[in-house]
């Protein structure tokens, strides 16, 4: 997956929660937040930001998703597994 890929999936995460009603707004922020970590780690200007803190960041989100919301913990393994295999 690459950068642009990556980007495009969290969008479609995004999206998908502002159609769902039933996503808290506590967790509605831990994916808005999860979206902004992954700009700042994917921008060649900004200073390295810690890549493991920004893993346990998705992964925590990933495990909040799955139970309630499968579709997002998919989209969500996605994501990681794409960062993972940018090595960023």
């Amino acid at each position: 997956m690459t950068e642009k890929s990556l980007k495009e999936r969290l969008n479609e995460l995004q999206e998908m929660l502002e159609k769902t009603e039933q996503i808290d707004p506590e967790t509605r922020k831990l994916v808005r937040d999860l979206d902004e970590e992954v700009d700042r780690l994917l921008d060649p200007e900004s200073p390295d930001d810690d890549f493991d803190s920004v893993m346990d960041h998705a992964r925590a989100v990933e495990t909040r998703f799955a139970v309630e919301h499968p579709v997002a913990e998919r989209f969500l393994r996605e994501i990681i597994e794409a960062l993972s295999r940018l090595g960023i």
